[in-house]
């Protein structure tokens, strides 16, 4: 089993910034890669960024790109979102993700561990 927990979550002010951290414990050393996910109130879960160990490849939805950075401690086994520049449509949950396997990293099936979300809320 792995267990991951969120933290970093809060509110800011439209332009501001934010990081978010995802700490992992347990069996880590069956995890290939990372994500983050956000949800909004009445929308999907949809897919924010994507982090492999091996090699530290990296992957962001359109909306992330140019704003957003994922990254990872390997000794803390610990995933980061740096995000800058936020908008008020980035208010969702943001829930971090670990795969077992190598797969479409954009779909949520491709995740077996989740945590269980944090706040984050972007004033205009």
């Amino acid at each position: 089993q792995v267990q991951l927990v969120e933290s970093g979550g809060g509110l800011v002010q439209a332009g501001g910034s934010l990081r978010l951290s995802c700490a992992a414990s347990g069996r880590t050393f069956s995890i290939i890669a990372m994500g983050w996910f956000r949800q909004a109130p009445g929308k999907e879960r949809e897919f924010v960024a994507h982090f492999r160990w091996s090699g530290g490849l990296t992957q962001y939805a359109d909306f992330a790109k140019g704003r957003f950075t994922i990254s990872g401690d390997n000794a803390k086994n610990t995933v980061y979102l740096q995000m800058n520049n936020l908008k008020p449509e980035d208010t969702a949950v943001y829930y971090c993700a670990a795969s077992l396997l190598i797969s479409d990293p954009t779909l949520r099936y491709a995740y077996a561990y989740w945590g269980r979300g944090t706040q984050v809320t972007v004033s205009s």
